[in-house]
């Protein structure tokens, strides 16, 4: 039984372990300029698929994946949990996730300093391009809200369809910045696995706090 445990809590390690590895080889990649043959081709096919309907749903995903927005629907589902579920530490993990991608974000913002596309500008951003705060947010936000919400879908119809939605809403917010060209697509995969290693930190660090709070629960009734 502990074998097992053990075995379930080192999982998500390993998933941070590769996101990181990843996102180092990809930082590494920009910082060689070894990547703009990906960044052209992705770049060409996504805008070449320009027309007023997709740049009018591309403005939509970029501001579901915009700050304001992404505040406001943690506030939401902050007060969900706390408010209906009753669950302060699914709130406290949710924001750990959130204001730690957060900070990672603006840091490495800084340290890498990779100015943004200039070509086929369809909207004005300021800042720096790498790694992407949209699709870190998006990847911390619906990453984050997909592993709470797991446990409480009985069925698994309903956790797959989650499961979708979640990822396609990450997927698309992080298509519509490439779209409308303010970042490389290395911007946004890069954004992804930062993301994703401190997405499954966390959950590490959660399952582990949950694992000896049920260890002392159990002491208690010994």
């Amino acid at each position: 039984m502990k074998h097992n445990s053990t075995k379930k809590i080192s999982i998500p390690l390993l998933l941070a372990a590769l996101c990181l590895f990843a996102f180092i080889s990809i930082a590494l990649s920009i910082s060689d300029n070894q990547i703009h043959r990906f960044d052209a081709v992705l770049i060409g096919w996504i805008q070449g698929l320009e027309s007023p309907g997709m740049t009018q749903v591309m403005h939509i995903f970029t501001w579901i994946g915009s700050e304001l927005q992404v505040v406001c629907i943690t506030v939401i589902v902050m007060l969900i949990l706390y408010l209906f579920l009753r669950n302060k530490r699914e709130l406290l993990f949710l924001v750990s996730v959130l204001i730690g991608s957060t900070l990672l974000n603006t840091l490495l913002k800084l340290v890498f300093q990779r100015a943004r596309p200039t070509i086929n500008r369809i909207i004005e951003v300021s800042g720096y391009s790498f790694p992407s705060g949209h699709s870190m947010a998006a990847f911390s936000l619906y990453g984050g809200l997909a592993f709470l919400i797991w446990k409480h879908i009985p069925s698994f119809t309903g956790r797959l369809f989650m499961i979708a939605a979640s990822a396609a809403f990450i997927l698309m917010i992080g298509i519509s910045r490439i779209y409308l060209g303010v970042h490389y697509p290395s911007d946004i995969v890069g954004g992804y696995f930062l993301s994703g290693s401190w997405l499954f930190t966390c959950i590490w660090f959660y399952r582990r706090y949950l694992q000896r709070l049920s260890q002392l629960h159990a002491k208690s009734f010994a």
